[in-house]
């Protein structure tokens, strides 16, 4: 990537001002939206040590860099909705969200409510609730947030 390529986590900044310090463990995320945005984009840049780091230990279940990298290349992240984010105490929170991806042509979305601690001065990802994402309508705004229609972008890349 170069400086000036959008972060991948859908905020307005380049990726070396936003998730890249994550990854390179220069800062931590100051609240769990953040991580999980940041997260999000590791997924996406591959940095599959930062998941198996920010994931808390009691809830890896034997997670490895090795298990993620599996099938990575398969996939193409489209885009991030956060749904919502609610701080239950300064100790945990949760983060409702939409990660869209294509595998094999084929549209589908990771929809999740993920709870997320907070310990030793960072956020930590412990688990979460999985729902079933409907998928975009054809004049709905596209997931990848470009501004254009769904039938217009994204949809096109659909096997």
């Amino acid at each position: 990537m170069t400086p000036d390529t959008s972060c991948p986590c859908g905020s307005d900044l380049h990726y070396t001002h936003c998730c890249q310090p994550y990854h390179l463990n220069l800062n931590f995320a100051d609240k769990a939206d953040t991580l999980m945005r940041s997260r999000y984009c590791a997924f996406v840049m591959k940095q599959f040590q930062y998941l198996v780091d920010t994931h808390h230990p009691q809830h890896l279940a034997g997670l490895t860099v090795e298990m993620l990298a599996m099938g990575a290349d398969e996939t193409q992240w489209i885009g991030l909705e956060v749904i919502t984010h609610k701080q239950q105490s300064a100790l945990s929170a949760t983060v409702t969200f939409k990660a869209w991806f294509l595998n094999d042509g084929d549209l589908d979305a990771i929809f999740e409510c993920s709870d997320f601690v907070f310990e030793n001065g960072r956020w930590y990802y412990t688990k979460g609730e999985q729902f079933t994402a409907d998928l975009p309508k054809r004049n709905d705004k596209c997931i990848c947030h470009s501004g254009k229609k769904f039938k217009a972008c994204c949809m096109k890349l659909m096997g």
